[in-house]
């Protein structure tokens, strides 16, 4: 029987009518393996994933492959989404296999859920040098049963490796090692085509967050170079959706030309923060539209009813990737007629034989940037096509909400808000958030992941440090206290249920989870940061802005034990890097008086990596061992005081003496 009729994900809702007699992860199923003695098989995916609707396809949805899948196994169905934690345990035990990993995960368990083998996509039939699905099949159970010593020797070796927490020298880092770093980093950057060297390419934006503060810094030009380039030639080529705006998940080639077309909400995200930062340092109008072209695409597609986001886009619509996005040259003179077809083909690329697989993808990484006339007609010629295009047959939207991602877009929102004067982008921000912090939250703890009324709870470590980075990113952004308090709330969550005190790290689970074969404690960045990352970078801002004594002594705790831990492969922890650089590096604005709306937007348009700002309301005093706390007046004149560590500026009245202030204090703070 399957048994995913009722699921919420609709990755499984997917699943729910193919002849596997599919479980959800639940105890239930291990339940099940037990009695009947049968290992397990899990299958993990997600709603987006093509090669997970190419193994559908070919195995799951075929009765003769699933009648050995059910006589020989428990079969457990995983949207990894929705339970990163099992995928990350299970991903882990792949990794320890040799494999390199990927998505459908397909691993072997014992029946109480230890992993023994595994693999990720297995074709029906031997090809691509693999064996064929149904071979595997009865191998595997062959061995579980008529050789249990070979199973139990795998079981135990990757139990124990899966068991190893979170490993620190009990080192430390500086800036002198944040620099050299950087400089390594900087010579690993494609010089061509920006991005780490070689293909496929993904955005990474944790590193081109390190290589920004770096250049900035160091005053490293080839850094900043290589950030900017790296951001040009995401937004000329193909990754980028030219006609709804949004990014694809990354490029299969080395000049970001032919995406993997899945949209997913954490990496616009992500870049949507970058792409401001590149505004604001360089004004060029690339970088503002595909900032813009993000939130466009946002709000059409992916803004629930109730007002959070989405999760995803598939890459895949009429049972084939990038259908929906890509153009032969006919189509386009249908749309715009001869004269101005031929115009955006020589922009777009856009040629009879095609550039991927005899139809076209639209980019300009030939052409680039063109003057603003030429940029008027092409808008027009883009909002004709993208008409044209949604009458398409549409990829499938995830519309399920996620806790973590939601808080990564808010922040993103309410950060480049300021730096691209977009302040609706606020109320956007807001809304989901109310979303989070009220539906999904029950007695101040988060729950995962939401959709239809059914909420998947407890919620996960990144979920609570992404939407306490989220709150403190809407307290800058509005002055609101409220949203100080949410964050002092989702900080104590993270402390009393995830934190491990013998590793000083955060577990992914809370102690209340339902338990797995090991309690996960990931360090490393993925596609997201890390939650113990997240969470540091928030504590060095909430000490910022609180400037307690308690709360300055907790995030140089645990940010020093972290980078313990980031020593043994720093680029694989730059998110800890990263909220080294703002513990160290970064000033606190406190803005005071009324009318300091425009001294708050001066302090706003100060790139949020540089800075926490705090506005002082009427009535609000600050901590008394806050810097600037016999400097600040919460009268009627306006002022702002720039502080570095303990040493503050004396009050500034003017947004252009705020900003000086501010760069003489950075050039000061890089030069120690």
């Amino acid at each position: 029987m399957n048994r995913l009729t009722n699921a919420s994900s609709p990755y499984l809702l997917q699943h729910k009518d193919n002849p596997v007699h599919w479980w959800e992860w639940r105890p239930e199923a291990l339940a099940e393996a037990q009695r009947l003695n049968k290992p397990i098989l899990i299958s993990i995916g997600y709603a987006a994933c093509h090669w997970c609707h190419v193994m559908a396809h070919e195995s799951f949805e075929d009765p003769d492959v699933a009648a050995v899948m059910n006589e020989l196994y428990v079969n457990i169905k995983v949207d990894r989404e929705e339970r990163p934690d099992v995928d990350h345990v299970y991903m882990s035990a792949l990794h320890l296999l040799g494999e390199q990993g990927g998505w459908p995960l397909t691993m072997f368990l014992t029946p109480e859920g230890e992993p023994f083998w595994g693999g990720t996509y297995f074709p029906k039939e031997p090809r691509f040098g693999r064996p064929g699905f149904v071979q595997v099949l009865r191998e595997i159970s062959r061995l579980y049963h008529a050789e249990p010593q070979r199973i139990l020797q795998n079981r135990d070796a990757l139990k124990a490796q899966l068991s190893r927490g979170a490993e620190t020298d009990g080192g430390i880092l500086g800036l002198a090692d944040l620099d050299r770093m950087g400089l390594r980093l900087t010579e690993l950057i494609d010089t061509r085509h920006g991005g780490l060297q070689g293909a496929p390419k993904f955005p990474n934006p944790t590193i081109l967050e390190y290589l920004f503060r770096y250049a900035g810094r160091a005053g490293d030009g080839g850094a900043r170079h290589g950030f900017l380039l790296t951001l040009e030639q995401m937004a000329l080529g193909g990754i980028r959706d030219h006609l709804g705006g949004g990014f694809a998940r990354y490029a299969v080639d080395e000049r970001w030309l032919v995406p993997h077309f899945e949209k997913m909400l954490y990496d616009n995200a992500q870049l949507l923060e970058l792409y401001a930062l590149a505004h604001a340092e360089t004004g060029r109008a690339l970088f503002r539209d595909a900032a813009e072209g993000i939130v466009t695409w946002l709000e059409r597609e992916m803004v629930t009813p109730e007002g959070a986001f989405a999760s995803s886009l598939d890459a895949d619509s009429e049972g084939e990737e990038g259908r929906f996005y890509v153009w032969t040259l006919s189509e386009i003179r249908e749309v715009l007629g001869g004269e101005d077809a031929a115009f955006f083909g020589r922009v777009y690329d856009i040629t009879e034989e095609g550039n991927f697989e005899g139809s076209n993808i639209p980019n300009r990484l030939i052409t680039g940037e063109a003057p603003p006339p030429v940029e008027q007609r092409l808008a027009a010629l883009r909002a004709k096509l993208l008409e044209r295009r949604s009458a398409r047959i549409r990829p499938g939207l995830d519309d399920k909400v996620l806790a973590d991602w939601n808080g990564l877009m808010i922040a993103a929102l309410a950060r480049a808000a300021p730096l691209l004067d977009r302040p609706d982008w606020i109320g956007l921000a807001e809304r989901a958030y109310r979303f989070i912090s009220g539906t999904m939250s029950r007695n101040g703890q988060l729950g995962h992941s939401w959709r239809g009324g059914s909420l998947i709870f407890p919620g996960f470590a990144l979920d609570h440090a992404a939407m306490m980075r989220a709150a403190l990113a809407l307290h800058e952004a509005t002055g609101e206290p409220a949203y100080v308090r949410d964050a002092q709330v989702w900080r104590d969550v993270l402390l009393d249920a995830f934190m491990i005190e013998e590793t000083g790290c955060l577990a992914m689970t809370a102690r209340d989870a339902d338990p797995l074969v090991v309690r996960p404690q990931p360090t490393h960045d993925e596609a997201v940061p890390n939650a113990n990352g997240v969470f540091a970078e928030a504590l060095v801002r909430l000490a910022h802005l609180t400037q307690t004594e308690d709360d300055h002594r907790r995030a140089t705790e645990i940010l020093t034990q972290l980078l313990g831990v980031a020593r043994s492969s720093p680029l694989g922890h730059t998110s800890i890097l990263n909220a080294l650089d703002l513990h160290v590096r970064g000033l606190s604005i406190v803005v005071t008086g009324q009318d300091a709306q425009p001294l708050q937007a001066a302090a706003l348009r100060v790139p949020y990596p540089d800075r926490s700002v705090r506005l002082l309301r009427m009535g609000e005093i600050l901590d008394a061992h806050h810097p600037a706390s016999a400097l600040a007046s919460s009268g009627k004149d306006a002022q702002a005081l720039v502080c570095a560590g303990m040493r503050c500026s004396l009050p500034v009245t003017t947004p252009e003496a705020l900003q000086a202030q501010v760069r003489e204090m950075l050039a000061g703070s890089s030069a120690t």
